[in-house]
């Protein structure tokens, strides 16, 4: 197939029948890196093994997870939805405009043998880029664990701004920062593609959450 020659990787939605294994086996491919890092990001699931592995579930039957496959490989996986979580973005602790258009990036994971090649900020621009010409997203927007300050300061320095904080202070990943997807420039040799097929699957299932 032509995308197949145009990068050297894929990305495909994912699905509960055969992946929630593989995403779970990459939450714990980051939970051993974190734990030789200064932070207590993931040291344990939140608030419960059980809770955790039902929202991973959730997202895989919305089919709002994806997975950049190297071969058969998993290299990363992102969770994308355009409906924010009102328990965590409020408009009484958020200073953006949650009246518009966004898409929300969750469980953002690269594999450790594929980190520092730029894949994972690779992966959030698509995202971004994707729900702007589906649907007109103006914004990315992202919740970071509340006390990591060094992932805080990696989403600024890929254009992140801070826009506040969720207002449960017992939720841990309250850190709210935003992009404007208007500032993205397409990268000139991606790393990943999707199958026309995929595209056109999942910009069905966006152009019906805003039906």
């Amino acid at each position: 197939m032509a995308w197949a020659t145009q990068a050297p990787m894929r990305i495909e939605l994912a699905n509960a029948s055969e992946h929630l294994g593989t995403i779970l086996g990459l939450i714990e491919d980051a939970r051993e890196w974190l734990w030789t890092k200064d932070t207590d990001q993931w040291a344990s699931p939140w608030p419960t093994e059980a809770a955790r592995n039902a929202r991973v579930l959730k997202g895989l039957e919305g089919e709002k997870t994806w997975i950049v496959w190297d071969g058969d490989i998993p290299a990363a996986t992102a969770t994308i939805t355009t409906q924010r979580n009102a328990a965590v973005w409020s408009r009484s602790t958020c200073t953006c405009d949650l009246g518009e258009r966004a898409v929300f990036v969750h469980r953002l994971i690269v594999a450790r043998k594929y980190a520092g090649r730029g894949l994972g900020a690779e992966l959030i621009d698509w995202a971004g880029l994707r729900g702007q010409r589906l649907y007109g997203a103006k914004w990315i927007r992202i919740d970071v664990w509340s006390t990591n300050t060094d992932l805080h300061k990696y989403y600024q320095n890929k254009g992140f701004k801070p826009c506040g904080f969720c207002g449960d202070p017992a939720y841990p990943s309250g850190a709210l920062f935003q992009k404007e997807v208007a500032t993205i420039t397409p990268p000139l040799q991606p790393q990943f593609a999707a199958a026309p097929d995929c595209q056109l699957a999942a910009g069905r299932a966006l152009s019906a959450a805003f039906g």
